[in-house]
């Protein structure tokens, strides 16, 4: 945190960057909901001290590297049941859960002290419409299919489709985010999967390129 700033101010900056982003993104969300997204920043830099769950330490510059991030991809998807595979602490699956409440949101990983920070986070937040597994996602017996499964940092794209595709519903979509075009990755996708699209994101304070690559089955 910057120092000779309070953490009052912090989060007042914050607050008013989340608002414009929100705006910029063209997403309306209520003023409970930008609150909650304020309060999981809080809670992630917390645990973050002592979890290491994301290299961004700075409360200021989670706003657009994490929550912007995260929304940025709203728009381009649709459904009811969201599966975050890789999870970690929780992104982009959390944001997206405090921002549609009526999609249901399943957080995956394999690693029992993120998913530790994520049931605190789901409790903590309240966060009905989400839902905490500790698993590997090429061995989860999941109990249904999912329109959207979604990833920000877990496995190129070839390695995705062949490990979380078995959990595809019928016309439903792997959403992967990307920084850059990932040209190589789209030429290796396994045979039964083709791209559908690659949508290129901008993310309000967000000096880097990112990618929505979406693909279905064959």
């Amino acid at each position: 945190m910057t120092t000779g700033i309070s953490s009052e101010q912090v989060l007042t900056v914050a607050a008013t960057e989340l608002e414009q982003g929100i705006s910029e993104l063209g997403l309306v969300l209520f003023a409970e909901q930008q609150a909650k997204l304020l309060q999981y920043l809080v809670l992630l830099e917390k645990w973050n001290q002592v979890y290491n769950l994301t290299a961004i330490r700075d409360l200021g510059k989670m706003v657009s590297a994490h929550l912007l991030d995260s929304l940025s991809v709203i728009p381009c998807l649709s459904g009811e049941a969201m599966l975050d595979v890789g999870s970690g602490a929780g992104l982009p699956g959390i944001p997206i859960a405090l921002a549609r409440p009526d999609w249901e949101v399943t957080l995956l990983d394999s690693n029992h002290k993120k998913a530790a920070f994520l049931r605190q986070a789901v409790a903590d937040l309240c966060l009905r419409n989400a839902n905490v597994v500790c698993e590997r996602v090429e061995s989860w017996l999941a109990p249904r299919e999912y329109d959207v499964i979604i990833s920000r940092a877990f496995a190129d794209l070839g390695e995705f489709a062949s490990l979380a595709g078995r959990l595809l519903a019928p016309g439903g979509v792997l959403a992967a985010m990307k920084g850059l075009r990932p040209f190589e990755e789209l030429e290796h996708l396994p045979p039964d999967y083709r791209v559908k699209d690659v949508m290129a994101l901008k993310v309000p304070g967000l000096d880097a390129q990112r990618h929505l690559v979406i693909v279905g089955r064959a």
